[in-house]
């Protein structure tokens, strides 16, 4: 037993620190973006930082061919000018001759000049222009008295000299610029390895975070709501979805935990409504076989007679009336209630059920009250009075013998209000909240009379079909009051109300939760 009394225990709501899927798969995306974003700033910032070490590696190779080339070109000129009758094996100046070649010497420094990108490169290059300028003077300078050739010729050199260990310093300035690209773009590709394989990492933890989270807190509460509806499905009525996971999850589990809750209230109301039911049918017809047992014993008197048919008519009016609370239900349920509205006067329809009750000698003093001028509505009248024929069956019921029911009429410019007051049980604010429910009764109205628990839920119906409402007020030991509000109809003769039968003496079944 406390197996299954645990088992059918609605599991707690876990609500702490819950996230709902919106917030979650927002917060992914937002994270995948911002990875996105990282990385194509990485990746671009990689881009420049290459291009700009390729563009430097670029230079540095042109540097070190201009500069290699000019140191040919001027041991070439310088060889050219101390033996121009010797021929070479090999023919660097490339059959070009000495002014040619200081063309192409003063035109390759404006080049280097122009591609050098640092101070230092620059300052090199320009002592590079001086020095060989002045190699060029010196190889056209005359010989001036007193100055022999060697000693013309050894001045040239000193200058040319010069030249070369500029040249080869500017060489190996653009060298060290190429290997420091070179380190840099090293420790670019390292850094970009590196990046890479973190963001690659976090990719993976964000997608195993997803995973995860959902497995844990998305499937699993999924999976338990599925469980419980095909176990509610296959009878479980106990069974209810736990109320954890994100947000939405918990929502959908709570709405079905509250059908469910819901379902099991109306099936042990059925239950409970097909044994009020069977109950009550069962004391009429027992009180119908009874009287049909006595007609055939001893000899049957005229007054025997007359009290064993009016015992048959009142049973079976119960019965009737029953069976037409039932109807009722059904065919409202079924949205299949007819309604065939006519002008009428209120205070005849009134008139009509106090008349028919104050004929049985209820014990109790039935008053009512209305206006001198006739109170319109727009109604189907049968319907009608079978709603304040129910009003005023409760209210004689459930008020003790010689006690004052009061049926009023009132009305003004646009509505009409019927009351039923009476002096009875009443009933608590908690039996109110159910009063119009099918197939409810309230505990004291239970053991006060019987019934299945459908009039006032019929009443309802009926009035609200109409346009209308029906409104209460009670209190225990002190009442109730019943109103029923409709529209009121300005202009219209009222039509003569349908002739009833008096003999039956009508017995309202089925109030719900009545005082």
């Amino acid at each position: 037993m406390r197996d299954h009394d645990e088992a059918g225990r609605r599991p707690e709501a876990r609500t702490e620190g819950a996230m709902s899927l919106r917030a979650f798969f927002s917060t992914v995306v937002g994270g995948l973006v911002l990875l996105t974003i990282i990385s194509a700033t990485l990746l671009v910032v990689l881009t420049t930082a290459l291009e700009r070490m390729t563009s430097t590696l670029s230079e540095s190779v042109e540097g070190v061919r201009q500069a290699e080339e000019l140191e040919v070109d001027l041991l070439v000129h310088s060889r050219l000018l101390s033996s121009p009758d010797t021929p070479m094996v090999a023919d660097p100046s490339r059959g070009r001759s000495a002014p040619q070649l200081e063309s192409d010497l003063r035109r390759q420094m404006v080049e280097m000049h122009a591609i050098a990108s640092t101070d230092e490169e620059r300052q090199t290059v320009t002592q590079v222009q001086q020095q060989v300028y002045a190699y060029l003077a010196a190889q056209h300078a005359p010989l001036g008295p007193g100055v022999s050739q060697a000693q013309h010729d050894a001045t040239a050199m000193v200058s040319l000299d010069a030249s070369l260990r500029s040249l080869e310093r500017l060489i190996q300035i653009n060298v060290d610029q190429a290997q420091e690209a070179r380190q840099r773009a090293t420790r670019w590709s390292e850094t970009a390895n590196l990046m890479g394989l973190v963001l690659g990492l976090l990719v993976l933890a964000t997608l195993g975070l997803v995973v995860f989270w959902l497995a844990r807190f998305a499937l699993r509460p999924v999976t338990a709501l599925r469980s419980a509806m095909a176990g509610f499905g296959r009878g479980g009525r106990h069974l209810r979805a736990p109320e954890e996971g994100p947000s939405e999850l918990r929502d959908m589990a709570r709405t079905f935990n509250e059908m469910a809750d819901s379902l099991t209230h109306q099936q042990e109301q059925q239950l409970a409504f097909l044994a009020g039911v069977a109950h009550d049918l069962r004391n009429p017809l027992s009180a119908l076989k009874l009287s049909t047992a006595l007609t055939g014993r001893g000899e049957l008197t005229p007054e025997r007679m007359q009290r064993t048919l009016s015992l048959v008519r009142r049973q079976v009016a119960r019965l009737d009336r029953m069976v037409g609370d039932l109807l009722d239900a059904t065919r409202i349920e079924a949205g299949k209630l007819e309604l065939q509205p006519e002008v009428r006067d209120t205070r005849e329809l009134a008139r009509s059920v106090v008349e028919l009750y104050q004929s049985n000698e209820s014990g109790h003093a039935l008053d009512l009250v209305m206006p001198d001028t006739p109170v319109l509505v727009r109604a189907d009248p049968a319907r009608l009075e079978q709603v304040l024929t129910n009003l005023v069956s409760n209210a004689l019921k459930y008020s003790p013998s010689g006690s004052r029911v009061e049926v009023a009429v009132r009305g003004d410019a646009g509505h009409v209000v019927l009351s039923v007051t009476d002096q009875g049980i009443g009933m608590s604010p908690e039996d109110l909240q159910g009063l119009f429910i099918p197939f409810q009764r309230a505990g004291n109205a239970k053991q006060r009379a019987p019934g299945v628990g459908l009039g006032l839920s019929v009443s309802r119906r009926i009035i609200e079909a109409h346009g209308g409402r029906i409104e209460v007020e009670s209190r225990p030991g002190q009442g109730s009051v019943f109103r029923v509000h409709l529209v009121r109809v300005s202009s219209g003769p009222p039509e003569p109300p349908a002739p009833s039968d008096s003999e039956e003496e009508p017995e309202a079944e089925g109030s719900s939760a009545m005082h």
